[in-house]
């Protein structure tokens, strides 16, 4: 299953801890800010199962700068078989704590 998202579907879900939060956008905008608890997986290095991400059937949630990279990155993971795929677009729409590192 693939859909696209609100920010507030996302908040939640990201508060129930149900969900593997992925940040594709590149390790240097990652680095700049991100959502807390988000790993890092690069679009562009999507050309394989991510060794992130071992379980096919996690609830995955997505997002990127604008939400366009982890449309796409959500496209690639459902070709390679994921199958619970949320994209909630970008963090220039997130209202809630961005942490550094």
């Amino acid at each position: 299953m693939m859909r696209d998202i609100s920010q507030e579907e996302g908040k939640r879900m990201i508060e129930e801890k149900h969900v593997v939060l992925v940040d594709v956008r590149t390790p240097e905008e990652f680095k700049a800010g991100h959502i807390p608890g988000a790993i890092n997986i690069r679009n562009e290095s999507i050309k394989a199962e991510p060794e992130e991400l071992p379980d096919k059937n996690a609830r995955i949630l997505l997002y990127c700068r604008s939400g366009l990279r982890a449309e796409d990155a959500m496209t690639k993971l459902d070709e390679l078989g994921y199958t619970d795929l949320s994209n909630m677009g970008g963090i220039l729409d997130w209202k809630g704590p961005i942490t550094k590192n």
